[in-house]
């Protein structure tokens, strides 16, 4: 068997190079030859009015991008990609993750998808503003629908700084959402593995509302308790993920579903945890393979 461990072509740091090495050494663990490339290699190719399969050879790839043409591209080849190209797609758009868990019953809190606009010289209305500080009050969450690591995302504690979100976010795809405060800088970071939800850690903010590591958060391990394996694994399964994080805000009345990372860093709850993601992910992987799933 040989995998292809396929990244981002722009984007390198350390997060990103401890999870393809520690992937490698797992996988290589099991027997499986195993490379780690950049993503530059135009796998998307359209030659002669046929899509051409550039990284043929590989019997899957761990797909640790977000560029969606490649994943559909190397998809439509045949090729097994873990996550595969639709679960990646839905958790890459935080709009559409929470469109698509929506009528399932899985607790989250309350969103309107931000109303696009494609001219940019147009002002967003009074009564856009006034229907979310009735509906959502202050503060207020805004996303835009695609960041990570924590960016992008804003506190908004009043109508002027409604307005000026909204003028800022308007021509790109974004959200608002409700303010949780009994979470506020807390949240905790479950890792599911094949639709089960494995390890857990609380992560606490150093001063900020986000509660990210790669912002300052500290984190610790987390006893995962009925209520949030159900709330975590049912999302991974309703997803399709092989893989993902998880991240939960503690409401009034339970958990609440914040945010679902189909490519989550485990080199924090790794060391945290002392739990071996990249082992239960590695043979996750080298399962499914071998059944076809």
């Amino acid at each position: 068997m040989k995998g292809l461990i396929l990244n981002n072509t722009y984007f390198d740091n350390a997060a990103t190079r401890y999870q393809s090495a520690r992937l490698k050494e797992e996988l290589e663990k099991l027997g499986v030859e195993t490379d780690v490339k950049k993503n530059d290699f135009f796998g998307a190719a359209i030659k002669e009015g046929k899509l051409e399969n550039a990284a043929a050879g590989y019997d899957f790839c761990v797909y640790l991008d977000k560029d969606k043409y490649v994943s559909y591209a190397l998809e439509k080849c045949g090729m097994r990609l873990f996550n595969r190209h639709d679960a990646i797609r839905a958790c890459d758009d935080k709009a559409i993750t929470f469109l698509r868990l929506a009528d399932n019953g899985v607790p989250m809190p309350k969103t309107f998808p931000g109303l696009l606009c494609y001219t940019p010289d147009s002002r967003v209305s009074r009564d856009t503003y006034e229907f979310l500080a009735r509906e959502l009050g202050f503060p207020m969450i805004a996303k835009r629908c695609y960041g990570s690591l924590g960016k992008f995302v804003y506190k908004i504690d009043g109508m002027k700084e409604l307005e000026a979100a909204g003028e800022e976010l308007k021509c790109v795809p974004h959200l608002f959402q409700q303010f949780i405060p009994e979470s506020a800088g807390i949240d905790v970071r479950v890792i599911c593995v094949g639709g089960r939800a494995e390890v857990a850690m609380k992560r606490e903010a150093n001063g900020d509302f986000r509660s990210n590591i790669e912002l300052g958060g500290r984190g610790t391990p987390y006893k995962i308790d009925g209520e949030l394996r159900a709330l975590t694994e049912k999302t991974a399964r309703l997803l399709n993920l092989d893989y993902c994080g998880i991240d939960v805000l503690f409401g009034k009345d339970g958990y609440l579903l914040c945010e679902v990372n189909s490519n989550a860093f485990f080199g924090g709850i790794e060391s945290v945890t002392n739990v071996d993601v990249a082992g239960i992910y590695a043979r996750h992987i080298v399962k499914s393979v071998k059944i076809g799933v």
